[in-house]
């Protein structure tokens, strides 16, 4: 039953108690805002469907974003990354809001306020990502069953096209010349073996089994282990790597150093627009321009989660798939004539190293 109250005079209090469920308040700045709220709370009850809204209306979006960073961070692939972003969430305005209150109309100038400082479109769309983890939580298992995810009625950023930006003519010489000995192997190996940077960084001599020509990734970018087969050029800069003991790693070098390394080589060798990251585009692109390698057998190089993400290479070739409605089998050389129909010259080759 529902019991109404005047709380000073300007606001209403609405009380419900039934058996069977807890009793409920709210404060309203009308009457008729009140009654309306206890219809709806005890129709819920009568119908058996009532949800207690008592968290959901008293939490703010900053608690539930500090329990996130508590409870459910360390347990991620990446909670240092993760724990980044849920720190820069609690410093936004709508970290403040009752999270209750938050509707989809406030998720959208979330977004608006993001595009207006400049924030990509992924970055925007990790943010919301994280947001709506944190309410679907909070809906499941912090008990908060009545709170909506206005994340999900909302309208995303389109995902920008990925990077097709690969290593003109001479650029991987310039960037060889200037780079530091730790660093040089760095790119050789990223080149020949398509790994992403974190990968590279975390391979310990544990990893590298050479009898069998391959490195063992116990985690990466997709939380999956991988076993990466290794081109001879990459079983030589292995071979170098292991030989200047540089200590646990491998390559001696965290990701963020090898950024850092980029960043300098490239400012030094004069190349605008080159990430390191370009590197494992340059070195997928390779693999479809100058091996017979099927899309599966690609895949299983470098990792992409999806065939879809390796169709965007497909047209790399074409001048194979014109050989092979000519009658060419898997595996038989390309004729040159038909590769340079094809193919562009071929861009950013090491020189052979006596």
């Amino acid at each position: 039953m529902a019991y109404f109250r005047k709380r000073g005079d300007k606001q209403w209090e609405a009380r419900i108690r039934r058996k069977g469920y807890p009793n409920c308040a709210k404060t309203f700045d009308t009457k008729t805002e009140a009654e309306a709220w206890a219809r709806e709370i005890e129709s819920e009850m009568f119908r058996g469907v009532f949800v207690p809204r008592k968290d959901a209306e008293r939490t703010t979006l900053n608690e539930l974003l500090q329990r996130y960073l508590d409870d459910h961070v360390p347990t991620l692939a990446d909670p240092k990354r993760e724990g980044n972003r849920i720190l820069a969430l609690q410093q936004r305005s709508l970290a403040l809001r009752i999270v209750a209150t938050i509707r989809g109309q406030d998720i959208a100038n979330f977004i608006r306020e993001r595009q207006a400082e400049g924030v990509g479109s992924n970055t925007i769309r990790l943010d919301l990502a994280a947001l709506s983890r944190i309410f679907n939580l909070a809906r499941s298992d912090w008990g908060m069953e009545s709170l909506s995810n206005p994340v999900e009625r909302v309208s995303k950023p389109k995902v920008p096209k990925g990077r097709t930006r690969r290593l003109e003519p001479g650029e991987l010489e310039l960037l060889l010349d200037v780079a530091p000995p730790a660093f040089k192997l760095v790119i050789r190996f990223a080149v020949e073996s398509a790994m992403r940077r974190e990968e590279i960084a975390s391979i310990r001599e544990k990893h590298v089994n050479l009898e069998k020509k391959c490195v063992y990734l116990p985690k990466t970018k997709n939380s999956d282990e991988r076993t990466v087969p290794l081109s001879p050029e990459a079983i030589l800069v292995l071979n170098e790597a292991l030989s200047l003991n540089q200590g646990v790693r491998v390559f001696g070098m965290s990701a963020d150093a090898i950024t850092q390394a980029m960043e300098q080589a490239r400012n030094l060798a004069g190349i605008e627009g080159l990430h390191f990251h370009d590197l494992r585009h340059e070195a997928t692109s390779r693999l479809f321009e100058d091996t017979d390698l099927d899309i599966m057998e690609i895949r299983a190089i470098t990792g992409h989660r999806s065939l879809q993400m390796l169709a965007r290479y497909s047209h790399l070739r074409t001048h194979r798939l014109a050989e092979r409605l000519a009658g060419a089998k898997r595996g038989m050389p390309v004729s040159l004539e038909a590769k340079n129909e094809d193919t562009t010259q071929k861009r950013g080759r090491p020189r052979k190293r006596s």
